[in-house]
């Protein structure tokens, strides 16, 4: 099983709303680089969702349950989508000031690609972050 972090922002789609719903077409990734990682999710992949412009932080986990599909607003047919569905919420969110300033994360994809909305996390970053949330 692969690991993952997806962005969205809280006041468009929060960890909460995909909890109200059960699961979301993560779908509009129109990054090239973005979409190759949405290319390359496998159903059972997990998923740290991430807070951004507000909050700034790792909230929750979520799982791919439908892998790659044409994204329906894509007009052009280029770029995928992917479904979602809620795992868990973290104990305790983790702030990007907490993974900035843990040594383990120094070399975390999102952290150097900012910018990604979906990027990969190694099966030590995603232990590192599971430790700092409580588990």
């Amino acid at each position: 099983m692969a690991h993952w972090l997806v962005k969205s922002e809280p006041n468009k789609y929060s960890f909460e709303d995909l909890q109200r719903d059960g699961k979301t077409v993560w779908d509009g990734v129109r990054n090239n680089t973005a979409a190759l990682h949405l290319k390359a999710m496998k159903v059972g992949d997990e998923a740290l969702y991430y807070h951004s412009q507000e909050g700034l932080e790792v909230v929750g986990i979520a799982k791919v349950v439908r892998e790659a599909f044409v994204d329906p607003t894509d007009q052009a047919g280029r770029f995928v989508a992917v479904e979602f569905a809620p795992v868990r919420p973290l104990k305790t969110p983790v702030t990007l000031a907490r993974m900035k300033a843990e040594p383990g994360l120094a070399n975390m994809a999102m952290l150097r690609l900012f910018r990604l909305s979906v990027s990969p996390v190694t099966d030590d970053e995603w232990a590192t972050i599971l430790k700092i949330a409580g588990g």
